[in-house]
């Protein structure tokens, strides 16, 4: 009989990896990161530990979307009050706030609770590309 291995802090070794989002289409590059940060391209993976590596995304400005979802896609928040909905469409967030539409990406990708608030504490985004994760010593991520 087989034993199920469970992973233990001192077993897990983190690396840091770069993505390169520039036109890269946004929900692909989201997928990966997720998997990433979760720790599922590992053979160690436990679900309840976190046992993923970090990841720094750069030129997140540069990110592509299919079909019309530029103009289409809405972003909502809502802050309890009457008429307190506020709605902004991805076209005018990624040119204001070009990591903030990765990070929810990503984060929407992410379990809830705290878990999920501990993976995306690795992740790195920055809208150009210069990052400030050299310490790390990233290894560059390619994918299609």
């Amino acid at each position: 009989m087989n034993k199920t291995y469970v992973a233990k802090k001192g077993d897990i070794k983190r690396e840091w990896f770069i993505i390169d989002a520039k036109d890269k289409i946004l929900g692909r590059v989201a997928a990966k990161v997720a998997v990433i940060l979760r720790g599922k391209h590992k053979p160690i993976f436990s679900p309840h530990l976190d046992t993923g590596d970090g990841v720094v995304i750069i030129n997140a400005a540069k990110i592509r979307v299919t079909g019309r979802k530029m103009s289409q896609k809405v972003y909502r928040r809502y802050s309890g009050y009457p008429g307190g909905l506020r709605e902004v469409t991805l076209e005018t967030l990624l040119a204001k706030k070009p990591a903030t539409v990765m990070r929810l990406a990503v984060r929407r990708m992410l379990p809830g609770g705290p878990l999920g608030r501990q993976l995306l504490k690795k992740l790195k985004i920055y809208a150009d590309d210069k990052h400030q994760q050299i310490a790390q010593n990233p290894v560059v991520l390619e994918f299609k």
